[in-house]
């Protein structure tokens, strides 16, 4: 009997000393046996990195995932929680801390990171940078919580000395709502480790297509309120994005013919998104590569490009630059 109260006193102050202590304290709930995920790349939304982990937001219930590299789960709680699980595995593990040279890379609109794998792959096999191959929900948020969700990237980067970007498509709109927050939160100030930016088939004035179908319901139901924006919202959403703090260049899709591949488009087109709308003023550089605008980010020629760019600030050669002055 003693021995039975004792255990039931043990158990009883164990479970008020968890109880006591701050869920940000609290690991996530461990997954006994790694569990492989089913998708739902339009509901998660990556929060952190390291290496090849990362933590993940469900944007619907607010609940929080650990996932390796292999998108395995190993547990899930909330972020704090989710950090804490994290910090135990690099511990277990002896992971190695972050160093060097990392590149942001976000997908489009409707897009999951898997497009941006072959992109990611290259720039890590020829250029050494180490890729954090972004998931977010393009269709189920704005532009300002996919903003606040990728600053939420940059800031745990802990221990990485610099760090470069490419956006395509919607990515790139992304990222440049991103540096409006960030020269909104510190005056004057980037972040020193920012390096280079490429876009590859942005629309930085919009998009005549959404502006043309953004009105109708089953194009917000497939697209969400990120191609309103694109859209028939873009000239209020035009105001809150900035132009790039740092050095960044612009590849663009279309025919060279100055008609494009769709009819619906003024002038030269990827298909989606019109040569013209791609320019921006301050671009270092910027080229059209013959091209559909979904095929963008797969040729190798683009991976070149981009490489390149983050090198050296020019796509082919110094004196071959197109700078952008004035977006015209």
């Amino acid at each position: 009997m003693p021995t039975l109260v004792l255990a039931v006193n043990l158990a009883t102050g164990v479970a008020r000393a968890a109880e006591s202590l701050d869920e940000t304290e609290r690991p996530a709930a461990r997954d006994f046996v790694p569990m492989p995920t089913l998708g739902g790349a339009q509901v998660w939304a990556d929060q952190l990195f390291f290496h090849q982990w990362r933590i993940q937001r469900n944007v619907l219930t607010g609940e929080c995932r650990l996932l390796d590299g292999g998108d395995f789960r190993h547990g899930s709680g909330t972020l704090a929680q989710c950090q804490a699980l994290l910090d135990r595995i690099k511990q277990e593990r002896n992971l190695p801390p972050w160093r060097g040279k990392v590149v942001i890379v976000l997908h489009g609109i409707a897009d999951g990171r898997g497009v941006m794998k072959p992109l990611c792959r290259y720039l890590e096999e020829q250029g050494g940078y180490e890729p954090v191959n972004v998931t977010y929900p393009s269709t189920r948020q704005g532009l300002a919580e996919h903003a606040k969700d990728l600053a939420s990237i940059v800031d745990h980067l802990e221990g990485v000395e610099e760090i470069h970007f490419v956006g395509y498509s919607l990515g790139g709109i992304v990222i440049r709502r991103f540096f409006a927050e960030e020269l909104n939160r510190r005056p004057g100030k980037i972040d020193p480790r920012f390096g280079r930016m490429v876009m590859i088939g942005p629309p930085n004035q919009g998009s005549q297509l959404a502006a043309r179908l953004g009105d109708n319901p089953l194009f917000e139901l497939l697209l969400g309120k990120s191609g309103r924006q694109l859209g028939p919202l873009w000239a209020w959403e035009a105001g809150h994005l900035a132009t790039p703090p740092i050095e960044f260049g612009i590849v663009a899709g279309g025919c060279g013919d100055g008609r494009g591949f769709n009819p619906l488009l003024p002038g030269d087109d990827d298909g989606i998104v019109s040569v013209e709308s791609t320019r921006l003023a301050g671009a270092s550089d910027w080229i059209v590569v013959p091209a559909l605008h979904a095929l963008l980010p797969r040729l190798t020629k683009v991976h070149q490009y981009t490489l390149r760019f983050l090198q050296h600030g020019y796509f082919v050669a110094p004196d071959q630059r197109n700078p952008i002055q004035d977006g015209r």
